[in-house]
């Protein structure tokens, strides 16, 4: 973090390309004109401080708002706690024992957001997913949807649709991975979830899944564009709708595998996307057919 002072800028040359650097002071940040490389963000602005105001112009300008509120924060509320050392008056300190319990609610947003944390953490979750997520799990909350099921799985499962909804590649067997819970489980709280909130389940792309599974094979990227290309021609010419998106993306780089001669097992494409060898087949030949293509 870096005090900004408007007497002194010391960056105003980017340490890569040697370019000019800027000012962006509704964001706090210092960026490069030329590269675009952020080389200081998070400044604190203190042109205000020293200043004294007399007119209500004067006195908006010096007004500081400070962060804006974070949705992943459990409880935002301004909380007093009494020290509870040293009290020997018997009733002060039932009222102090009182004061200190947790309401169910707040104990459970506690639970919630620690666990979209940190498998938003373990799974790469961008924040406003996890944002998306957690509105989804409140909502749930006051709709009693949380009466005799598990917060862990709701919670996986509010995730899990906020990552298909926004086009974000993730499987069930990484959320089983994270949870430690029966598959079962999340998907009878996704169900419900589904059934009660009226959400859309959007049709995910094939294509989301391919620099997951060419990452995985370490394989070449000329490999990645064909399969690339392929997805594309056949999502134009075939309906994919009711089909795993994952396995006509293996199928899509076991093809393009082949066309470039790597030598790639269907068994560690399979195991890649998490599908089984005979689903990868059975589009690899419905690709084929479609595409009129011969290998």
């Amino acid at each position: 973090m870096v005090i900004i002072n408007e007497f002194c800028d010391i960056y105003t040359v980017c340490p890569e390309c040697c370019g000019h650097v800027v000012l962006a002071e509704e964001r706090g940040e210092r960026a490069c004109c030329q590269c675009g490389l952020i080389v200081v963000e998070r400044e604190i602005d203190t042109k205000h401080s020293g200043k004294r105001s007399f007119t209500q112009k004067e006195k908006s300008e010096k007004v500081h708002s400070g962060l804006p509120i974070n949705y992943l924060v459990p409880d935002i509320k301004l909380c007093t706690y009494i020290n509870k050392f040293n009290i020997k008056n018997p009733e002060l300190q039932r009222a102090v024992k009182i004061d200190g319990q947790i309401s169910w609610k707040s104990r459970n947003m506690l639970i919630a957001i620690t666990e979209l944390k940190r498998i938003g953490h373990n799974l790469n979750v961008s924040e406003h997913l996890k944002e998306e997520a957690l509105k989804m799990y409140k909502k749930a909350y006051s709709l009693n949807l949380l009466k005799g099921r598990s917060i862990i799985g709701m919670m996986a499962a509010c995730i899990y649709h906020s990552c298909k909804k926004n086009g974000f590649p993730m499987t069930y067997k990484e959320l089983y991975n994270e949870t430690a819970l029966s598959p079962i489980r999340i998907k009878k709280c996704y169900k419900i979830l589904v059934k009660i909130l009226y959400l859309k389940t959007p049709t995910l792309n094939p294509i989301i899944f391919v620099p997951k599974c060419i990452s995985d094979l370490e394989v070449s990227i000329e490999i990645e564009k064909l399969a690339i290309s392929i997805l594309n021609k056949f999502t134009k010419k075939a309906a994919i709708c009711g089909k795993n998106p994952r396995g006509i993306c293996a199928a899509a780089v076991y093809i393009a595998a082949k066309f470039k001669n790597e030598r790639i097992s269907q068994k560690a494409v399979s195991q890649s996307l998490n599908i089984t060898e005979v689903t990868l087949r059975t589009r690899y030949r419905e690709i084929l057919s479609v595409l009129e293509i011969l290998v």
